[in-house]
C-alpha cells in the first residue's frame, strides 16, 4: 500500500525518521521546516522546502493545507519531530485527521508532559511511576529546598524556554550551593524567562545510571512496542545535556527489567498515551528504584535504535495507521549500540568499566542515526568527520561532567 511520508522539523529526529522511510521504501520523505539544519538540507534522500513563518500555527496549518491539495490523490504519513509540531497536529486533530494520517497523544496530554511543573504536579503521587524530589519557583520570596546538594535546575515551560537565546543559557542547570542555585535564577531571570523553574534533587550516578525506554501506543491507548536501552554517556554541551550519546538497547545492570517495563507500560496506558514515546529514566542505588525524569510524547533523538532492534518505526506506523492491521505487544530487547560520537570518546569518557567493555566489543555493529551510507553526498560526509573531531572537544570542555 504505497504512501508518502510528510515530516516537519529538520533536526536529527526529522532526519533518521526520513532514513526510516528510505531504508524500507526507497522514497524519499517530504520534509518542510523554519531553517535549514546541515542533517537534512546536504541530505539526498528527502525533499526539502522552508517556510519562515512555519512557527506560527495559522501559517503551519495553512503549510499543510496547500501540501495536502498537491498530493490529495496519495496517502499522506504526517510526522512532527518536536513538540511544537505535534502539539499543532493534536490540537487541530479534527481538521486533519481526514487529509493525513498520524498518531498523537491528546493536546492535554501533550501539555501535561512538555510542561514540567504540570507533569510533576500532575503525576507525583499517581502510585505507578517514581519521581525525583522537587518543588517549583516562581521568582518570587526565597527558595527552600528539603533535599541536599547538588540540585538540578530547568525551566517548567520547554517550549517556550527553547525558543530563547541569552548569555549562559543551559538546558538543564547543576549547582552545587544555595549560592550557585541563586546565581542560575538570576541568569535565567534576566535572560527573560517568566515561567515556573523547576528545582529537584539530583539523582546520584555516573551517565550509565540513565535508561532510555521508548514505548509505542496504537490509537486506543494499548502499548504494542516497547524498549529499555541503557545509557552509557548522555551529551555533555549546553544544548544537548539529557540527549544520549551511547545507549545500548536490550542491557542492563541494575535492577529487574521487567519491573520497568511494567511501570513503563502500566502508567502509558493509565493515561491513555497514544503514538510514540519516550521515558528518560534514572536508576537510583539508594532506593533501588528508576526515577522518571521526563516524558516526551514522541520518538527521541535516539530513537532510530527501535529500528535494528527489529522494528522501523515508519513501517510500525503504516502497519498501525494505514494497512489498520493489529499489532501484538512486542519487547524488543535485541542488544543494539547506538552512538553519537567515536570510539574513542567511548574508551575515555564511560566511566563503567563493565559498561565500556560491552560497548566496545559491539563496536563493528554499532549504529549512528545520522550516518547512513546511502546519503554519501561528499560535504555531508565532511561535516560529519568534522563534527567527530569536535567531540572530542565537546567532552574535555563540556560544563557537564560524568561522575
Amino acid at each position: 500500500m504505497d504512501f508518502i511520508l510528510l515530516i516537519l522539523g529538520m533536526d536529527a529526529n526529522a532526519y533518521y525518521m526520513a532514513r526510516c522511510y528510505h531504508e524500507k521504501y526507497r522514497k524519499k520523505a517530504y520534509l518542510i521546516g523554519k531553517n535549514p539544519i546541515w542533517f537534512t538540507h546536504l541530505s539526498k534522500i528527502v525533499n526539502t522546502k522552508y517556510y519562515p513563518n512555519i512557527w506560527n500555527e495559522k501559517e503551519l496549518l495553512k503549510i499543510l493545507d496547500e501540501f495536502y491539495k498537491e498530493h490529495k490523490s496519495e496517502k499522506i504519513l504526517l510526522v512532527g519531530s518536536t513538540e511544537y509540531y505535534i502539539t499543532v497536529i493534536s490540537k487541530n486533530k479534527e481538521k486533519l485527521e481526514n487529509k493525513f494520517y498520524f498518531n498523537y497523544p491528546n493536546k492535554d496530554i501533550i501539555d501535561i508532559l512538555t510542561n514540567k511543573e504540570l507533569f510533576y504536579k500532575t503525576y507525583y503521587n499517581n502510585n505507578i511511576i517514581d519521581l525525583p524530589k522537587t518543588i517549583y519557583y516562581n521568582f518570587d520570596g526565597d527558595i527552600k529546598i528539603d533535599f541536599d546538594y547538588p540540585a538540578i535546575v530547568k525551566p517548567a515551560d520547554v517550549v517556550t524556554y527553547k525558543h530563547m537565546e541569552f548569555v549562559g543559557k543551559k538546558k538543564i542547570y547543576k549547582v552545587e550551593s544555595e549560592q550557585e542555585l541563586k546565581e542560575v535564577i538570576n541568569c535565567i531571570k534576566k535572560g527573560g524567562y517568566k515561567n515556573t523553574l523547576i528545582i529537584q534533587e539530583y539523582i546520584p550516578g555516573d551517565d550509565s545510571y540513565l535508561f532510555d525506554s521508548v514505548i509505542y501506543s496504537d490509537t486506543k491507548g494499548k502499548v504494542k512496542r516497547i524498549t529499555l536501552a541503557q545509557i552509557g554517556l548522555q551529551e555533555h554541551l549546553l544544548n544537548l545535556v539529557g540527549n544520549a550519546s551511547v545507549l545500548i538497547n536490550g542491557y542492563n545492570q541494575f535492577d529487574s527489567t521487567e519491573k520497568v517495563l511494567k511501570m513503563v507500560k502500566e502508567f502509558a496506558e493509565s493515561i491513555n498515551f497514544t503514538g510514540f514515546g519516550e521515558f528518560d529514566l534514572k536508576y537510583d542505588y539508594r532506593d533501588k528504584k528508576f526515577k522518571v525524569l521526563e516524558i516526551n510524547p514522541r520518538q527521541g533523538r535516539s530513537s532510530y535504535y527501535l529500528t535494528h532492534a527489529g522494528c522501523n518505526l515508519i513501517e510500525l506506523l503504516e502497519k498501525d495507521l494505514i494497512k489498520k492491521e493489529d499489532l501484538e505487544y512486542e519487547y524488543l530487547d535485541k542488544e543494539v549500540l547506538l552512538s553519537f560520537v567515536p570510539k574513542n570518546i567511548i574508551k575515555k569518557y564511560i566511566k563503567n568499566d563493565e559498561y565500556k567493555k560491552k560497548a566496545l566489543s559491539m563496536w563493528k555493529s554499532h549504529i549512528n542515526p545520522i550516518k547512513y551510507y546511502k546519503d554519501n553526498l561528499f560535504k555531508r560526509k565532511y561535516i560529519l568527520f568534522r563534527k567527530d573531531l569536535r567531540y572530542y572537544n565537546d567532552y574535555k570542555n563540556g560544563y557537564w561532567k560524568n561522575e
